[in-house]
């Protein structure tokens, strides 16, 4: 979580928050995609999380799916921006968050994968048709979305 979400919830504790996030939908060259098994919901996801203050959008993407995954993403391509009440989310830690999130494609990347501790539990690649049930439920609308879009 960004330092600058964890200052605010020094201040106003589990209430909700708007919170921007920048995701990384990572796919390889066989059509399947990345997804990780979370370590706070147990839930599987793609890369993602919070944007700092003054940071880019998109280098938050890369930041992100660097530290969770240990891939450099060379090239993203904007999928969607996703907000509502499909992504208010409460943690399993009690914090409240209404979520904006930014959530880029990506097939152009390098790197060795690796789970960041604390984080994420398993990275696997999943094809689109055996995507888990137990999605992380603020990225749910986002992912289904992209499924849809590939069934075309």
């Amino acid at each position: 979580m960004s330092n600058y979400i964890m200052d605010l919830r020094k201040i106003v504790g589990h209430r909700p928050l708007l919170q921007v996030g920048a995701s990384v939908i990572i796919e390889d060259n066989e059509g399947r995609i990345l997804l990780q098994l979370r370590s706070d919901n147990h839930c599987w996801g793609y890369s993602g999380g919070s944007v700092e203050l003054d940071e880019n959008v998109e280098e938050a993407a890369k930041r992100e799916l660097f530290e969770e995954t240990g891939l450099i993403a060379h090239k993203l391509t904007l999928f969607g921006v996703f907000s509502g009440k499909d992504t208010h989310y409460i943690y399993p830690n009690g914090d409240e968050v209404s979520n904006v999130d930014i959530v880029y494609i990506c097939n152009d990347y390098s790197g060795e994968l690796r789970c960041q501790a604390g984080e994420v539990d398993q990275l696997r690649f999943f094809e689109i048709d055996q995507i888990p049930n137990n999605i992380s439920k603020p990225i749910e609308k986002a992912l289904l979305e992209y499924i849809k879009s590939k069934q075309k």
